[in-house]
């Protein structure tokens, strides 16, 4: 586990803040980057229909998030990515900022680790802040969440904006909740298309 002596110790817990910020889940379309997000996802929703987890796929949740919030104009996207993840195809935030969707949020899960290959340090945890990289890519609105004070701002923005937001939640190093989910990425794209569209 992280070495606290060098690493930010934040008072938010994923598995608290995470249900905070996201609310009524059924409100959202929902794109989850793999391991913790995916994992506090499933624990929220049930590994419900309207969630499609990634497994896999690393980088990719932001960029699928896009895709689905303009092809779903009418619909409140949120794609759930955490730092370790994010930082692999961090440049996807330009191409987020520079379309600007309206109807899509980026809530990103911050603990400072990559949490599936071995709980190695991200760069966060030496100081790089994302927040700033999401405002330096062109995002309008965004926030950073640190303190229980904070949590109903970052709410809001999830839910009100009009025009792409990112919102980054810095939480204490910790395991994401124990959840099974669905591991199949074709049985999951079935589910979800079917929840959207309905049976072909």
């Amino acid at each position: 586990m992280a070495d606290s002596s060098t690493t930010p110790i934040f008072e938010l817990n994923r598995r608290t803040a995470v249900p905070a910020l996201i609310g009524e889940h059924e409100d959202f379309l929902i794109v989850s980057g793999l391991a913790g997000t995916s994992k506090d996802m499933a624990s929220l929703t049930g590994d419900a229909a309207h969630l499609y987890a990634m497994a896999g796929a690393m980088g990719a949740a932001a960029g699928m998030g896009l895709g689905l919030a303009l092809a779903q104009p009418d619909r409140r996207v949120l794609a759930i990515t955490g730092d370790g993840e994010l930082l692999m195809n961090v440049g996807t935030l330009a191409t987020i900022a520079v379309l600007d969707p309206a109807n899509l949020s980026i809530l990103c899960v911050d603990n400072g680790h990559y949490g599936e290959t071995g709980y190695q340090k991200s760069h966060t945890s030496f100081g790089v802040d994302l927040e700033r990289i999401a405002i330096g890519a062109g995002f309008k609105m965004s926030c950073t969440i640190e303190r229980k004070n904070q949590l109903a701002r970052g709410a809001a923005m999830l839910r009100q904006s009009n025009g792409a937001c990112f919102v980054l939640l810095r939480v204490s190093p910790g395991e994401p909740p124990a959840v099974k989910r669905l591991l199949e990425p074709a049985a999951a794209r079935v589910r979800f298309r079917t929840a959207l569209l309905g049976r072909a």
